[in-house]
């Protein structure tokens, strides 16, 4: 009772944090900027157009908008809080228009829309924000920084565990390709721990190192990733002093593939697979298939600030005989547009099926528990 009542109190305490925020955001051209670009890279999935922003005046270049849906992109930015104008600019045509000539926009204050012809051009991005092929949420392998407790079900050895995981994702180089769509490539790492929480020393219990190489396409709400990488695992010293176990050098390289398509900008489906190489141990079977579905709410709470949000991830292995490793995450994610693409994600999260704690791959589980995510 007294652990359920330090999370109530955890969660009230971030959700007004979360409003305070919401509410305290100053609409200066710094503020428009950072909610202009997030609203291009997670609504529109543009995440390198050529924006500007000057005395409440957002210009947008529109060969950076191919496939886009222009007239929802001018209501979406025209919404924004402070914008007082914005300009569209293509080359080839001059169109203009106001409030009048177009359809009535729910925004604080009075905005003229105009649309101006300039000529500009998309270079090529070196480390550029965000990513084309965006993380998993339910994934217990994207690299990305979190906690979470987690309470195991019916277990004989474990109970009560906490986890602390960090990475990420950082695009090297970003550009166009032929026939529309933008391509990347760049490096993704991470490591996944896991502890006892019932041991005075916290001991931990195994860790899971991987870093390796990617590259990603991204055309509108279609998005695709390929990536080459390395995972192996560790059991913690305290745990081994602890327990009589047989250690497994578990080690391997993986290739895998994923498509990713978005409907209607709040449902994702996703799938691909996966395959082993240069594995230990040698006679691990190298087949496995990754698929899931994602869903946030296009209502949202406090201006935007708050989006409720589902995520159910789904794995099957040749190893485990393609049983069907379930991760179910759901809860709301907390946004403020002035500090850019940062989300704080706070998730109620399930787990059945095969542990994906690397040492113990061959061991069934099942879990729930409360984890905070934080995504750029």
């Amino acid at each position: 009772m007294r652990k359920q009542t330090i999370v109530c109190l955890l969660l009230l305490t971030l959700c007004s944090f979360s409003f305070t925020l919401a509410d305290a955001a100053i609409p200066n051209d710094s503020y428009i900027t950072g909610y202009a670009t997030a609203l291009l890279e997670h609504e529109f999935h543009v995440p390198s157009a050529s924006l500007q922003v000057q005395s409440g005046v957002i210009r947008v270049n529109a060969a950076d908008l191919t496939g886009v849906n222009q007239e929802q992109l001018i209501k979406s930015l025209s919404a924004i809080p402070g914008v007082v104008q914005l300009e569209l600019l293509k080359q080839g045509q001059v169109l203009s228009s106001s409030p009048g000539n177009q359809p009535s926009l729910s925004t604080p204050q009075h905005r003229e829309l105009a649309v101006e012809a300039k000529t500009t051009s998309a270079e090529p991005a070196f480390l550029p924000q965000g990513y084309l092929f965006d993380q998993l949420s339910a994934d217990p392998r994207w690299p990305h920084f979190s906690v979470a407790y987690q309470y195991y079900i019916s277990d004989k050895e474990l109970r009560s565990t906490g986890v602390a995981n960090f990475g990420e994702t950082f695009a090297l180089y970003r550009n166009r390709v032929p026939f529309g769509g933008l391509w990347e490539v760049g490096l993704q790492g991470g490591v996944f721990s896991f502890f006892d929480l019932t041991k005075d020393s916290k001991d931990l219990i195994n860790a899971d190192y991987m870093g390796g190489i990617f590259t990603s396409y991204r055309y509108n709400d279609f998005s695709m990733i390929l990536r080459v990488f390395h995972q192996s695992s560790h059991l913690g010293d305290e745990f081994l002093l602890r327990n009589r176990v047989q250690r497994i050098n578990l080690s391997y390289e993986q290739v895998e593939g994923k498509v990713s398509y978005t409907f209607f900008r709040a449902l994702r489906l996703y799938g691909g697979g996966g395959y082993l190489f240069d594995q230990d141990p040698s006679n691990l079977d190298p087949w496995r298939v990754q698929y899931g579905i994602e869903f946030a709410s296009p209502w949202r709470l406090a201006n935007g600030a708050i989006t409720p949000i589902l995520a159910g991830d789904f794995q099957n292995e040749e190893e485990n005989n393609w049983s069907t490793n379930i991760s179910l995450r759901g809860g709301v994610q907390f946004e403020n547009w002035k500090l850019g693409l940062r989300r704080l994600q706070l998730l109620i999260e399930y787990f059945h099926g095969h542990s994906p704690n690397g040492q113990f791959y061959t061991r069934k589980i099942e879990t729930i528990g409360l984890g905070a995510h934080l995504r750029f």
